[in-house]
């Protein structure tokens, strides 16, 4: 009964340091995720910035000043319609499950039982 004992302490410290493992691969995963929409963020402000004002003024020349800035504001809601899509994309591949975790603390019944 001792060896069973110390075999299943065993089992459980291994079950958490690979859930830890997993844990911490999904968190670096969620990191880059966001670290993607924080960037996202921030190159589009910077863009919408200085480059916004500049086509602004080029379409000056050709149509009115109200109809170029409405012109302007929709090509960068498609920009950042486009940044939001491939930062879902990123943050729907993280699993905060440790998937090889629960499958293997499935079987520690049936290998208690002796199957």
């Amino acid at each position: 009964m001792n060896r069973v004992s110390r075999d299943l302490s065993s089992l459980m410290r291994q079950e958490l340091a690979l859930a830890q493992a997993e844990l911490k691969q999904e968190a670096r995963r969620a990191g880059k995720a966001a670290g993607g929409f924080g960037g996202a963020g921030y190159a589009a402000s910077m863009v919408l910035l200085f480059l916004s004002v500049a086509l602004w003024a080029g379409l000056t020349n050709v149509m009115d000043g109200g109809w170029a800035g409405l012109l302007v504001a929709a090509l960068w809601a498609v920009i950042a319609a486009i940044a939001f899509t491939i930062g879902r994309s990123n943050l729907r591949r993280t699993h905060p499950t440790p998937e090889r975790t629960v499958d293997t603390m499935k079987q520690v019944p049936d290998a208690l039982k002796g199957r």
